[in-house]
């Protein structure tokens, strides 16, 4: 619309203005930012700053005898305003013959009109690189570089410093948004990554937030210093800063910028808190300012050259530049810049810029005998020379070497600073022809150290506790030497009665389940510190294999006791229970439990095996560290794809295992049978196995992301059931065999052989009767054989034959008990299953009877006579 209003009015107008009111003056119109709310208001040092220019060059011949004058306006750094400045400067007169612009909003339409009256454009305060765009703006030059020579120089210094992950923060302008896009194209070129890229119209809360949120570090932020204010603000209300936080600004902000205008732009913080917020961000910068403050700029060189005058250097013009500012009411004095004050060296050079140029078009047309001053806005040559000679000046300015590209765009170093203790250091220069960084390694850090690009995570797996490990594992040891030595103690006393009645068999796989329940406790210890990752896998089979088939062993050997004692109490024949008490009835129960584990592992593992899983728990903080890092915990699991569905199943058959178990010893309780001995022991080992069971599971998978209480568990549980299970089932037989170390053999020709433990019991107190009786009457035959000599002696030889006869009487009698006596023809009662209870003994056929004996007792002990 802009382009078309310019051509119809051009073509209704057409009247071809000219210089001849005044012919030694060339007149440039002006645009200046100066009153504006936002945007870039730099025109309140610019303006000054031009009017120094005009004042030297004038002064100088370098126009042979023309004098410069400018006109211009207040655009406030708005676009529409600065096109009806525009038209203003060009629809009244004088003509002018070159427009100077500021803002990059307002260039970017004063350029792309301008071109319409053939007038060249000189921006000296526009840095959008949307302007290096010929097609578009084919009249247009700056003295101001292109945001786009920032873009090198951030890319140079993350890549210095190792910044691989960055973030964007823009103002909705199109001055952002296409050096936006530059930076974007950059760090794709650089392999820098660009994890968000937030934008704001006028409130950057929400997207300091958002920052804050993306776990952004590196920050570039592009907007005007009204905005940049706002920023700081939320980036302090939002904790980003410190030492784990890097900001880009854009560097043509004055130096105390974070401290004015608080109050009057309503920022919610203070001074302090500004300070703070902004301490250790850095900006980068086009150089503005020659470096070399007493080198002699194109200004000085021509006075020189002219007056011999002293040389106009960037020093002399910044203190001439300060007292027209202090005389305009700014305090100079109390580093009070106004806007703009960074960029007025590029005004000024501008204003010589145009001078060159001029001079050198001047010649050009004085060879063809045509004169400057007879440009109008249909004279396309003139403009075409003028072009030409803009596009070619060169020289040394108060900013340093000005030149321009192809693209009409400022060739310039950039200037690298950062904020330390609230002043700007400069830490180097940056040569985007040249890809030179000039560094002084003088940045400082908050946190003593560069900042990193991202909050490092450390992966952490989570391990068992060593003390734990080895404490479960000594018990573990301790309880399979106890097993293996029970094995031991099995094989070698199976002949003995104690033994050989509670299925030796049976106790040794039992025994064996035990040994490797516990060793599937060493299996559950190796976890990461001690195995690799490609080991896990294995390990999660085995201790799976391992655990299940010694359960079902170490279980089932009891299980079958149980069950065989549960047949023979619900049988009712002899000779059902004869058959009942084969063994081999016994082994098939374990067989056939241990056939379905074997069943079940062996698909489990061929169709869906076991993984290392991995799980990942919320990041923590480090306990004893500076660095900004996060902790991921991460815990190692045995998983596969349906492991729900096999956990279920095995689950299920071990638990109805278990229940079956339960019943049956319960069941029989109180049933006490000859041929399993131990079968009450066997019951009560049960009973704690599934009561452990059944508490340790849920347990187990309620604690599964904790890794000692889970192991703890599981160790605990297995070592309880085995540790149990032995003690109540071996110990009373390794007490009665050391009691009773002579404990007869069992055979077929023992008469002992099918006792119970209570008919053993008293078998033996009835051996103990027997010989306290055996000894009395020894006792009693020494007594009555002293009493004999001495009756003898005092009768005489009158009763000697009476006597002898009764002396050899008494000792064939003595004989005769002293045989009695003998443990191999001790005559011993029968252990009463009836009536009472009764013990007896006959020595001699002379049978002494206690009260407690029964007919029952004199029987047996008859058929033994």
């Amino acid at each position: 619309m802009i382009r078309f209003a310019v051509v119809v009015f051009v073509l209704l107008t057409d009247v071809p203005f000219s210089l001849e009111e005044d012919d030694n003056v060339l007149h440039i119109g002006g645009i200046f930012p100066i009153r504006g709310k936002g945007g870039w208001q730099g025109g309140q040092a610019c303006e000054p700053a031009v009017r120094l220019a005009l004042e030297d060059v004038n002064k100088n011949s370098i126009l042979s005898g023309y004098q410069l004058k400018l006109h211009w306006n207040d655009s406030e750094c708005d676009p529409g305003l600065g096109a009806s400045v525009m038209y203003d400067l060009l629809y009244n007169k004088p003509q002018k013959l070159m427009l100077l612009a500021g803002c990059s909003t307002v260039c970017t339409t004063v350029a792309e009109a301008a071109k319409m009256w053939n007038l060249v454009v000189l921006c000296y305060g526009a840095s959008s690189p949307a302007l290096s765009d010929r097609n578009r703006f084919p009249t247009l030059f700056r003295t101001h570089p292109s945001a786009t020579v920032h873009s090198p120089t951030r890319i140079t210094l993350m890549k210095k410093f190792e910044w691989y992950r960055i973030a964007i923060l823009q103002q909705t302008e199109e001055v952002f948004i296409s050096t936006v896009e530059d930076i974007e194209t950059r760090c794709k070129q650089n392999g820098i990554e660009i994890i968000t890229r937030q934008s704001f119209v006028s409130d950057p809360a929400d997207a300091v937030k958002n920052l804050r949120r993306q776990d952004a570090r590196i920050i570039v932020g592009l907007f005007y210093v009204v905005a940049a204010r706002k920023v700081l603000c939320e980036m302090y209300k939002q904790q980003l800063y410190g030492k784990a936080y890097v900001w880009f600004f854009i560097g043509w902000y004055k130096d105390n910028w974070f401290e004015v205008n608080l109050k009057e732009e309503g920022i919610k913080c203070t001074k302090k808190e500004m300070r703070i917020a902004a301490e250790g961000h850095i900006t980068t910068e086009a150089l503005m300012w020659n470096q070399n403050i007493n080198q002699k700029t194109i200004s000085g060189q021509l006075k020189l050259k002219k007056n011999n005058e002293n040389t106009n250097t960037s020093e002399d013009f910044r203190q001439r530049l300060e007292n027209v500012l202090r005389l305009e009411g700014y305090a100079i004095d109390r580093h009070r810049y106004p806007e703009g004050y960074q960029e007025a060296p590029l005004a000024y050079d501008a204003v010589w810029a145009v001078a060159l140029a001029f001079n050198k078009t001047m010649t050009i047309l004085e060879k063809q005998g045509k004169s400057i001053t007879s440009f109008n806005y249909n004279n396309k040559e003139i403009a075409d020379h003028i072009y030409s000679a803009i596009n070619s000046t060169q020289f040394l300015g108060i900013s340093g070497w000005v030149a321009f590209s192809s693209q009409g765009d400022r060739i310039a170093l950039t200037q690298i600073e950062q904020v330390i203790n609230g002043k700007y250091v400069k830490l180097g220069y940056y040569d985007t022809q040249d890809d030179n960084l000039t560094w002084f390694d003088k940045e400082k850090w908050i946190g003593g150290k560069v900042p990193q690009d991202r909050t490092v995570i450390r992966r952490v797996l989570r391990t068992l506790s060593i003390p734990l490990l080895i404490i479960m594992w000594v018990i573990t040891t301790i309880g399979i030497l106890g097993a293996v030595s029970l094995i031991v103690f099995n094989v070698l006393n199976h002949h003995r009665r104690v033994i050989a009645q509670s299925y030796p068999a049976c106790n040794t796989i039992m025994l064996s389940g035990c040994v490797l329940s516990l060793s599937s406790i060493y299996l559950f210890g190796l976890d990461g510190q001690i195995i690799s990752p490609s080991v896990f896998p294995n390990i999660c089979q085995i201790k799976t294999w391992v655990l299940s088939i010694g359960f079902t062993l170490g279980y089932g050997a009891m299980y079958s006791k149980v069950w065989r004692v549960h047949r023979l109490h619900t049988s009712q024949k002899k000779s059902a229970i004869r058959k009942a008490l084969q063994p081999w009835k016994m082994y098939s129960i374990v067989i056939f439990l241990l056939a379905v584990d074997v069943a079940i592992l062996f698909l489990w593992q061929c169709m869906d095996p076991l993984k290392r899983d991995i799980q990942v728990f919320p990041m923590e903080n480090p306990l004893n560290s500076n660095d900004d890092i996060k902790i991921r915990p991460e815990l190692e699991h045995c998983k596969s794809e349906n492991h729900n569905f096999w956990l279920s199943l095995t689950l299920s058959y071990k638990g109805l295992l278990l229940l079956f178990g339960l019943f049956v010893s319960y069941e029989t309780r109180s049933v006490k049978l000859r041929q399993i001995n131990d079968s009450r022991y066997v019951g009560m080992s049960i009973y704690n196995v599934v009561v452990t069971c059944l508490i340790t599971t849920p347990v187990i998978m309620v604690t599964a992301s904790q890794q000692d209480a889970s192991f703890a568990f599981v160790a605990l549980s297995v070592i309880f059931c085995c540790f149990l299970s032995m003690a109540l089932i071996f110990v009373p037989k390794v007490i009665e065999v050391i009691r009773d170390p002579h404990d007869k053999p069992e055979s077929k020709y023992n008469p002992d052989a099918g006792m119970s433990k209570e008919d053993e019991d008293k078998y033996k107190r009835l051996i103990e009767e027997n010989k306290q009786l055996a000894a009395k009457i020894k006792e009693k035959e020494e007594r009555l054989k002293q009493l004999k000599s001495d009756l003898f002696s005092l009768r005489g030889d009158t009763d000697k034959t009476e006597l002898k006869w009764n002396d050899e009487s008494q000792l064939t009698e003595h004989s005769f008990l002293s045989q009695s006596v003998n443990k191999d023809t001790l005559i011993v009662a029968d252990f009463i299953t009836g009536e009472g209870t009764s013990d007896s003994a006959f020595i001699a056929g002379t049978a002494t009877s206690y009260s407690r004996a029964s007919a029952s007792d004199m029987e047996f002990s008859e058929s033994y006579l």
